[in-house]
């Protein structure tokens, strides 16, 4: 999360431009029920990711204009990276068990 100093983004642009300012540079993808490194192809555990940062966006009218942004390490493998993804009813049934699984490992 920001520090006090640093308001908290608005929009999904601005989390991740804060989280690449803070050395998130790298981005993941979401496979089934796991992660892979986009740069490098590795695969990333579950029970291994950090989660540092969560930024939650919400539509004002539109349910579909949920999304979520997480800023995730991997001590193993040097890298810290970013997850853009939709959730709440419009998150695809994969997704939504893939975030029941990173908060229950």
């Amino acid at each position: 999360m920001p520090d006090s100093t640093t308001p908290a983004p608005n929009t999904v642009t601005d989390a991740v431009a804060y989280l690449r300012t803070q050395g998130y540079t790298d981005d993941v993808d979401l496979e089934g029920l796991n992660l892979k490194c986009a740069r490098n192809g590795m695969p990333c555990t579950l029970d291994r990711v950090i989660v540092d940062h969560t930024f939650r966006f919400e539509g004002d009218s539109d349910p579909g204009d949920e999304a979520i942004v997480l800023g995730l390490r991997y001590p193993d493998a040097d890298v810290k990276a970013t997850l853009v993804s939709a959730f709440g009813p419009d998150a695809d049934p994969v997704t939504a068990a893939f975030f029941a699984r990173l908060r229950n490992p």
